[in-house]
């Protein structure tokens, strides 16, 4: 994958669990799971403003571009 996920490792630093982050940001845990895991395909830019406003951290905390380019892209 192209783009890497460290949500956990934010929560970590916040302390805070991923129940807690759902419950704050309105999704379900498996939904989170997916994101965390580094699977999901996609994610709402609303969503990732809850998470981050809810972690008090910035875009590039959670989501980094590992420099490569992810073959089966659709664009």
């Amino acid at each position: 994958m192209a783009i890497r996920v460290y949500l956990d490792e934010v929560l970590r630093a916040r302390g805070m669990t991923a129940r807690e982050l759902c419950a704050k940001v309105g999704i379900t845990e498996a939904n989170l799971s997916i994101l965390r895991s580094g699977k999901a395909k996609g994610v709402r830019f609303g969503t990732v403003n809850r998470i981050c406003y809810f972690l008090d951290c910035d875009v590039g905390d959670i989501l980094k571009f590992d420099g490569e380019l992810e073959d089966g892209d659709d664009g």
